[in-house]
């Protein structure tokens, strides 16, 4: 099989407005003027040749408005513009004292004792991936990630966890889709006893969570496809031209792919909306 040779690379005049443009951020607080609809940007995304930005009110349901005016920004009109490019985003995290996952840096602030509290994901990779992100709010959280090296017996895991008030469990699960392995695991493990309010399973469309770091951060247009029956990370490193021959390998081009992460900016967001789930579902009373 013979691959293309991917590989990360080296790191019109805009319209007069008296109203100031403000790039979109995830968890800025809009209303559109129009229907009154206020919530937090979870999301901005380009459809049908347009920006859309996502807004979840307080109850957790969301609605898409076209970029552009319209929107108030703490009771001011504003023109919402879509995210800044990832290095100026990344950049003025840093300037104004933000946390890579875009919240506000908690000056002296020491890490809490560890609760009670857990976030599960599938593996090592994905620890890893969030404590880059969110290391720092989950550390003054107390809140402890923990790989579980698969799902394949989630119920189990749960059981023996004993989850209850106090007590709680997230779960980020890969590849969880309609009609999948992975959704009829978790919908077994939430009608067990005692998860109901104690437990939050959420996951992402992604094979491996790989794929949530964005392709242009690494410098391509798109994750390359691997042929069905080929081991998915063995192939993305073929394909990007890297060794992929053996366990270490495989080790090594992860922490590559790892190390072109900076802040939330450069993943996806299907899989920074979940997190950021997990953690209010874990930390909110």
């Amino acid at each position: 099989m013979q691959y293309q040779s991917w590989g990360p690379q080296e790191i019109k005049a805009p319209v007069r407005s008296e109203l100031p443009e403000v790039p979109a951020e995830r968890g800025m607080v809009l209303e559109d003027a129009q229907s009154g609809w206020v919530g937090a940007v979870t999301r901005v995304e380009k459809s049908g040749g347009m920006h859309l930005v996502a807004l979840e009110d307080r109850r957790g349901k969301s609605r898409s408005f076209k970029l552009g005016f319209g929107f108030l920004l703490e009771g001011q009109p504003i023109r919402l513009m879509p995210p800044a490019p990832r290095q100026a985003a990344t950049a003025s995290t840093a300037a104004a004292g933000r946390t890579a996952s875009g919240s506000v840096r908690v000056a002296g602030q020491r890490a809490q004792v560890a609760k009670a509290s857990r976030i599960w994901v599938e593996g090592k990779h994905d620890a890893e991936l969030i404590e880059k992100v969110w290391g720092d709010d989950l550390r003054v959280e107390g809140i402890v990630v923990e790989p579980l090296h698969g799902i394949d017996d989630l119920a189990g895991a749960v059981a023996a966890f004993q989850p209850g008030p106090g007590r709680r469990l997230g779960v980020l699960v890969d590849h969880l889709v309609a009609d999948s392995k992975e959704s009829r695991i978790a919908a077994g493990v939430m009608a067990s006893p005692g998860a109901s309010g104690n437990v939050l399973i959420v996951g992402h469309p992604y094979v491996d969570v790989w794929q949530a770091i964005r392709p242009s951060v690494l410098g391509i247009a798109q994750w390359p496809v691997v042929p069905r029956g080929q081991d998915w990370k063995t192939g993305i490193l073929a394909a990007f031209g890297w060794p992929h021959s053996t366990k270490e390998d495989i080790g090594l081009g992860w922490q590559k792919l790892l190390g072109a992460v900076h802040s939330y900016a450069d993943l996806e967001a299907s899989l920074l909306g979940r997190v950021e789930e997990v953690i209010d579902f874990l930390t909110v009373p």
